[in-house]
């Protein structure tokens, strides 16, 4: 099995940078940079922010802010889904329960 990191170079606001990564994550990480190039794109092309180190921090916040969101979101969903099947067990449960009662 071939452990070796690979350098990828991927390009950013017309910047080449050179990234390490594990074999068979090339193509996240060249999705990763093109996704980031677009939202630093559309942050200066707003024109209220200026300079590359700014514009990279805004991008970086605005993915952090949707990914706790999402995070958030998928965390409700779960407990409500959980919240769902533990109403489900007991009425089936409960159904059995009866069930069996009648039998006797």
């Amino acid at each position: 099995m071939n452990n070796q990191i690979k350098p990828v170079s991927v390009t950013i606001l017309g910047k080449e940078y050179r990234i390490a990564c594990k074999p068979g994550e090339e193509n996240d990480v060249i999705t990763s940079a093109l996704h980031l190039d677009e939202r630093m794109r559309e942050i200066r092309g707003g024109g209220k922010v200026l300079g590359t180190e700014r514009i990279a921090v805004m991008a970086a916040l605005n993915l952090a802010h949707e990914l706790m969101s999402q995070t958030s979101a998928s965390k409700e969903v779960s407990e409500t889904t959980g919240n769902r099947l533990r109403t489900l067990t007991r009425k089936v449960e409960n159904a059995v329960q009866e069930a069996n009662q009648l039998e006797f």
